[in-house]
């Protein structure tokens, strides 16, 4: 596949972000200055520069400030479409079920608040060598940058919890995953739903793979996490 175009991109950006209140009582965590500028807008940059051109974003509270802002993200050399939760906030896993039909059979998904450095095209051909229905992507994270939650043993995950932790998870999730869209199909009758509960059980099922990066993520889910950014931006 080489040279073919990378996956589309869900975007989840559908929370409530409380941890980080009272900043964002009034605007959707993606819109938080870092930089000088709304976060979204350095993300959509990067998102670009790996390669990705197509982009649906997963919107929640106050979803619709994040569309006005990035519009069809021509601005950023984008197409972006939105899918929104409506009255009752889906969850990472039903907001993707909500956003399908304009995904397609195969898609990239990260978190709205990340900031990553990672080869896609790896990614995407790695995932397509595996067979499996979705892969995560894991860093030897030591507790250093959140909390690990992955034990892995450079080839395979063998466990995921964010919930219970043990002393051999030493990675942690990326925060970024590659999916089959037909993964979802089983969670029709679930309209809320949490990702994290989907990856355990394609772990379950020996449906998921693992691709370890190398860079370290950052993150605007924390105030340490936005400073840590903000610096990082401002000095390149």
């Amino acid at each position: 596949m080489t040279g073919s175009a990378l996956f589309p991109v869900a975007v989840l950006a559908g929370g409530l972000a409380t941890r980080l209140h009272p900043v964002t009582q009034d605007i959707p965590k993606s819109l938080i200055e870092v930089a000088g500028e709304p976060f979204v807008f350095h993300q959509c940059r990067q998102l670009y520069r790996q390669g990705i051109r197509d982009v649906v974003f997963c919107a929640g509270f106050l979803g619709e400030q994040i569309q006005e802002r990035l519009g069809d993200g021509s601005q950023f050399g984008l197409s972006i479409q939105y899918s929104f939760d409506g009255e009752v906030l889906r969850g990472t896993g039903g907001a993707i079920r909500n956003a399908l039909p304009l995904l397609g059979p195969a898609f990239f998904v990260i978190y709205g608040d990340s900031y990553l450095f990672c080869d896609l095209r790896g990614i995407q051909e790695s995932w397509e060598k595996s067979g499996q229905a979705a892969l995560m992507t894991v860093y030897r994270n030591a507790g250093r940058w959140d909390t690990s939650n992955v034990e892995f043993d450079g080839q395979s995950i063998i466990r995921y919890d964010k919930r219970n932790k043990t002393p051999k998870m030493h990675y942690i999730d990326y925060g970024l995953g590659v999916f089959s869209a037909d993964v979802f199909s089983e969670y029709e009758s679930q309209p809320v739903q949490d990702l994290a509960d989907i990856y355990q059980a394609l772990l379950a099922a020996g449906e998921l793979a693992g691709y370890e990066v190398t860079e370290r993520f950052y993150e605007i889910g924390s105030f340490d996490g936005i400073r840590a950014l903000d610096g990082f931006l401002r000095s390149t």
